[in-house]
C-alpha cells in the first residue's frame, strides 16, 4: 500500500504542482479537508482533518493507492508532521507544494528568505511578541485568531505603526490582499483563512549579547537608578528568556526595565512605579530606545500588581517596606517565579533574607557588589567608591 501526502498549495487547484495532481489522479481514495476535496470526482472521498482519523481511513479504505491532501506545503506548519508516525503500515511519500508564505510574498513581489515565521492557527503563540523583535514576520492565522485580533494586540502594545499585509483566501476566486498599519486594520473583518506579513521598522534588537547600556545613555533626573555594573549583574541573575513576562517593581528611571525589555524581546516588561516624576522618566527612556514592550504601571505595589499577567521574573529595586506582600502577590500568580531583589541598607537586606526563607526559596543566592569608579579631578584621577549593593536571587521549588 502506498500513501502520498500531497501539498495542495494555498487551496485552489491551480496552485498544485503537476506531481501533486498526478498523485491525486493515480489514487483510489483521497482524504483531506472538505474544501480541498471540492471538484475531485471518481474517487473515494474522506473529508477528514484529525491525523488519527486520516490514518484509520487510509488503512480501511481498501485502496492500494491513497492520497492525503494537506493545504500549503507539507513541511510548513503542516498536519503532515503529526501524521507521519501513524502511517507505519504503508509506504509513504511526501509531495511538496507552494506554502502560504511563498504565495503571499509572491503576490507582494517581495523576497521571503529574511522573514521570521510563526503560526497562530490552533496553537499557543506569541505572534505580537515575535513581531516586536523581528523586522519581517509571517503569521499564519486561523481558528479563533484572525488578522484583526493580531492588529488589535499590536495596537494595544504600542505597535500600531507596524504595517500588515493580509492575504485572505489565497489562490481562491475571492482572494483579497489588504495592507495598512495595525491601528488601521483593528476594525477589519478578515476571514479565518488568512496569512499576514508584518513589517516592523523598529524591532527590539539587542546590539550585544550582554547588558550594554551605560548610565549616561539613560535619562535620569533626580530619580534613583540602579547603576550599570549592578544592573548588568541583576539582569544576569534574572535569567530572562525571550518570551518572558517581567515585573520591575519600584522601577525608578526604568534602567532595569530597559535592559529587561531588550532581553525579553518577544515578551512583556511591566515597570511599576508610584512616583509620577519617575514614571514619566520611564516613559521617556522607553521612547528613546523604542521599547514598546515596556508598559508603565503607575501605582504602589502590591496593589498595582493585581491586574498584571503572571510574571516569569520579578526584579524589586524598591519595595517601600512591603517586600513580603509583593513576593506573595507574584507567587500567587506563578509559584515558580524567579526573584531578584537589590538591597542598599542592612535593614532591607535582613528583610529580604527573611522573606526568601519564609517563602521557600531555599536555593537563594546572595552576592555583594562593591564598585569603585575612577573620576577625573584636574590633572589627577581619583577613586570614587559606589555604595555597596547586595543582590539576592532565587525561586521557589514548590508549586
Amino acid at each position: 500500500m502506498k500513501i502520498s501526502i500531497v501539498a495542495a498549495g494555498p487551496g485552489g487547484r491551480d496552485g498544485m504542482t503537476l506531481e501533486a495532481l498526478r498523485a491525486v489522479e493515480e489514487s483510489g481514495a483521497v482524504i483531506g479537508a472538505e474544501r480541498l476535496l471540492a471538484g475531485i470526482e471518481g474517487k473515494k472521498l474522506y473529508p477528514l482533518i484529525a491525523p488519527d482519523e486520516i490514518a484509520r481511513a487510509a488503512r480501511e479504505c481498501g485502496c492500494e493507492r491513497v492520497c492525503v491532501l494537506m493545504s500549503g506545503d507539507v513541511g510548513f506548519y503542516s498536519g503532515a508532521k503529526r501524521l507521519y508516525p501513524l502511517l507505519d503500515f504503508a509506504e509513504v511519500e511526501a509531495v511538496p507544494g507552494v506554502s502560504s508564505l511563498v504565495s503571499l510574498c509572491a503576490k507582494l513581489r517581495t523576497p521571503w528568505e529574511d522573514v521570521f515565521c510563526v503560526s497562530a492557527h490552533g496553537r499557543e503563540h506569541n505572534a505580537p511578541g515575535e513581531i516586536q523583535r523581528h523586522r519581517r514576520t509571517f503569521v499564519l492565522t486561523g481558528g479563533n485568531y484572525r488578522a484583526q485580533d493580531l492588529a488589535r494586540e499590536l495596537t494595544e502594545r504600542g505597535y500600531g505603526f507596524v504595517r500588515l499585509y493580509v492575504g485572505e483566501n489565497l489562490s481562491y476566486p475571492d482572494e483579497r490582499i489588504v495592507s495598512g498599519t495595525a491601528e488601521e486594520l483593528v476594525d477589519g473583518d478578515f476571514k479565518s483563512l488568512a496569512a499576514v506579513l508584518a513589517e516592523n521598522g523598529s524591532p527590539v534588537e539587542r546590539p550585544f549579547a550582554a547588558p550594554h547600556l551605560a548610565d549616561s545613555d539613560l535619562e535620569r533626573g533626580r530619580t534613583p537608578m540602579t547603576k550599570e555594573e549592578v544592573r548588568a549583574a541583576s539582569i544576569a541573575k534574572l535569567r530572562i528568556e525571550p518570551h518572558h513576562t517581567v515585573w520591575d517593581v519600584g522601577a525608578g528611571t526604568g534602567s532595569v526595565s530597559v535592559e529587561a525589555a531588550f532581553a525579553a524581546g518577544a515578551g512583556r516588561v511591566f515597570a511599576i512605579e508610584r512616583c509620577e516624576d519617575a514614571a514619566e522618566l520611564i516613559e521617556r527612556n522607553r521612547a528613546k530606545f523604542g521599547l514598546y514592550n515596556i508598559s508603565v504601571v503607575r501605582g504602589a505595589a502590591p496593589e498595582a500588581l493585581a491586574q498584571l499577567p503572571a510574571p516569569d521574573r520579578v526584579f524589586v529595586g524598591g519595595s517601600a517596606g512591603r517586600l513580603e506582600e509583593i513576593m506573595r502577590a507574584a507567587l500567587e500568580k506563578n509559584p515558580r517565579v524567579r526573584f531578584v531583589v537589590n538591597s542598599v541598607t542592612l535593614e532591607t537586606l535582613g528583610e529580604t533574607a527573611r522573606c526568601f526563607a519564609l517563602l521557600g526559596m531555599d536555593d537563594a543566592d546572595m552576592v555583594q557588589f562593591s564598585c569603585t569608579r575612577v573620576r577625573r579631578a584636574g590633572r589627577y584621577h581619583m577613586m570614587d567608591a559606589q555604595n555597596p549593593v547586595w543582590v539576592m536571587s532565587g525561586e521557589a521549588r514548590h508549586g
